[in-house]
């Protein structure tokens, strides 16, 4: 196995141990959020917040950190944004 392929099988373990990770954080907040009391209002008009869009929004939020680490890791150690493109 040379070495970049090693490399590379290190950072795509590193990758699915961190997603795994940020997943099952995410559950935990998500299972807080819905337990806790929303705040009490006495207008009438109170818009609510559907669960599958807090997901959503903070799931791509968490994978838009993970790509933006991934390009300054790819640009610091090839100089390339996409490394074997010209």
């Amino acid at each position: 196995m040379s070495p970049l392929s090693s490399f590379l099988a290190v950072i795509v373990l590193f990758t699915v141990i961190l997603v795994a990770y940020l997943t099952k954080q995410f559950q935990k907040e998500n299972l807080n959020y819905l337990s806790s009391n929303q705040m009490k209002s006495t207008n009438k008009k109170v818009k609510t917040i559907e669960k599958e869009k807090v997901v959503a929004e903070t799931l791509n939020g968490r994978f838009a950190m993970i790509g933006l680490i991934a390009a300054m890791g790819a640009y610091l150690t090839t100089g390339q944004i996409i490394p074997g493109f010209v």
